[in-house]
């Protein structure tokens, strides 16, 4: 009896490290406006309209890469749903 607290405390220490391992659906969302920033900024000069289209534009071709990437994990699941494998 005197073991399973000495054995209790480790595993509560370690119950959070190990719920990260357990996250599904999208990953947790990175801040990308340094990387069109510095993409940007090469070409065209802060605050310009040249430089808010180019923003615009890289918002734009994220989400549309965003959108296929979820359109084809979509397309998989009806596949395997349509055609199961049978062993």
């Amino acid at each position: 009896m005197r073991r399973f607290p000495r054995l209790l405390l480790p595993l509560l220490l370690l119950a959070p490290l190990l719920a990260g391992c357990l996250e599904r659906g999208q990953p947790t969302m990175t801040d990308t406006s340094g990387d069109d920033d510095s993409f940007c900024a090469r070409s065209h000069a802060a605050g310009s309209p040249d430089y808010v289209n180019c923003r615009k534009n890289r918002d734009v071709q994220r989400a549309n890469a965003n959108s296929r990437i979820d359109k084809r994990q979509r397309d998989l699941g009806e596949y395997m749903l349509n055609n199961p494998s049978r062993p």
